[in-house]
């Protein structure tokens, strides 16, 4: 949009309690400093009080958050055109201009007016999606990080059995399961797994969905081999086994609700709504799970990147080349979207199986 469509050019340096705001308006070269607080309330009664002075002119918003609370309490207003600035952007130009380095909230407010003034050409408008697409990025972004806490939790567990009944690791190769947690639950240590009867051990599998005969007989007869406890010092044993049962009752909720949100389909349904969910699932070892987290990293806005390079460069995943006289190397790229990088890793690794 034009410069000269703007009534007022607005910055806001966020934080959790209050927000600092500097306005530029247009008309009158005159510019203003004020706070408000963070609460709904005051962002919708300082949105008002901006409607009331300049009408429906569009205003020119400029902040250093391109989603989260602010932004999307801002974007339902059709007045205000939102500009996401980098962080590091505004770090770089303050220390450019001035050698003291000193950092505050109002002096960011100020220089974010400023650098969208200087080099709007630059900064693109931050474009809405559209409701199917924020939600399909936050139930795969949620579901991922869910799916990491999984791994923390196992991991834990499986070092902390290791020091005092690792044999329950071999008898239960997956971890991340019910039937996992609630073996030791019923099984805290190797002397109450030895004691349980065939009978009570047949059952137990039984009821936890283990229907191979073949299965719960070789987990019976590894229990019956299993000698005698790596270590019974209460030093090591009675921690461990405060800390097993602690993590156990953390994961179990968590593989509920993974499994609830794979079951109920709710992302899935995201994905399926979108114009271009076909062609992202039936990329090569894409899967259920990939897909819909490609999907979610290119958006619905085909225009967005201008050749593969430049998406490589965003998503972190193109080479960072770097040489000095005979020397050369290629260094991480630590400037990127660490989820989405993690995304195209990720599915780099599925691909090389088809």
């Amino acid at each position: 949009m034009n410069q000269d469509a703007y009534a007022a050019y607005i910055s806001i340096d966020w934080s959790d309690r209050k927000h600092d705001i500097y306005l530029y308006d247009c008309a009158t070269g005159a510019a203003e400093e004020s706070v408000i607080g963070s609460q709904p309330d005051a962002i919708q009664a300082w949105v008002e009080g901006l409607r009331k002075r300049y009408g429906n002119t569009p205003l020119a918003v400029c902040l250093e958050q391109k989603r989260g609370s602010l932004i999307y309490a801002l974007c339902q207003y059709e007045n205000l055109v939102l500009y996401p600035i980098n962080p590091r952007t505004v770090s770089n130009y303050r220390k450019a201009f001035q050698s003291s380095r000193a950092k505050s909230d109002p002096i960011d407010a100020r220089i974010l007016v400023e650098l969208l003034r200087k080099h709007q050409d630059k900064i693109p408008a931050w474009q809405p999606e559209s409701s199917q697409m924020r939600a399909l990025r936050q139930w795969v972004e949620s579901r991922r990080m869910l799916v990491g806490e999984k791994v923390r939790l196992t991991n834990r567990i499986t070092s902390a059995l290791k020091n005092y009944y690792p044999q329950v690791l071999d008898w239960l190769e997956d971890k991340d399961t019910q039937v996992f947690c609630e073996f030791l639950e019923r099984y805290p240590s190797l002397k109450a797994a030895q004691a349980a009867t065939v009978a009570e051990l047949t059952q137990f599998f039984r009821v936890h969905h283990v229907i191979r005969r073949s299965a719960i007989t070789r987990r019976i007869e590894q229990i019956a081999a299993s000698g005698i406890p790596l270590t019974e010092g209460p030093g090591i044993v009675e921690p461990m086994q405060w800390l097993v049962p602690t993590s156990i009752g953390q994961l179990k909720p968590l593989l509920l609700r993974l499994t609830e949100l794979t079951l109920t389909l709710k992302f899935d349904r995201c994905f399926t709504a979108l114009p271009d969910a076909d062609w992202f699932a039936a990329l090569p070892g894409a899967g259920e799970h990939l897909a819909p987290r490609l999907l979610a990293a290119f958006g619905e806005g085909r225009s967005r990147f201008n050749s593969a390079q430049q998406m490589m460069c965003y998503f972190g995943i193109a080479p960072v080349r770097e040489s000095s006289g005979k020397k050369n190397w290629v260094p991480w790229r630590w400037s990127c979207p660490i989820f989405l990088r993690q995304t195209f890793v990720e599915w780099a690794n599925q691909s090389r199986h088809h």
